[in-house]
């Protein structure tokens, strides 16, 4: 049967009216720091590989990787892999059952975002 009122419906909400929410934004950051890992494997791997293609190759890919650009792309590739793996403990307990209300939910958004930062500059000064 056709539905008749399906021009008076409203659409779902879309960019201009819906409010993105911490766990949201979150979630998706998630993605994007899981995508952008694969980036800095393929820099660490160049970096490797140069080394067997012989010193000459591997004094210029060792410049870019150890100017101010690559340590920052290098310190952002640890920040991503310090968020990724922090959401993933906090996806899991949402597996388990722990954490799912929405109080809770976004205090570990919170705690993620400010835990991967702090982690990230921990691991970088140690190393």
């Amino acid at each position: 049967m056709a539905d008749v009122n399906r021009g008076k419906r409203p659409l779902s909400p879309h960019l201009q009216i819906y409010r993105p929410q911490l766990t949201s934004i979150t979630s998706i950051m998630a993605r994007i720091t899981g995508v952008a890992l694969l980036g800095g494997a393929v820099l660490v791997a160049w970096w490797f590989f140069s080394a067997a293609m012989g010193p000459d190759y591997y004094d210029f890919v060792n410049g870019l990787m150890t100017s101010f650009i690559g340590d920052l792309v290098m310190f952002m590739a640890l920040w991503a892999l310090c968020y990724h793996a922090l959401s993933g403990l906090r996806h899991l307990m949402w597996d388990i059952g722990i954490g799912l209300e929405v109080e809770t939910a976004e205090k570990m958004g919170l705690a993620v975002i400010g835990g991967s930062v702090v982690l990230a500059i921990l691991v970088a000064l140690i190393i």
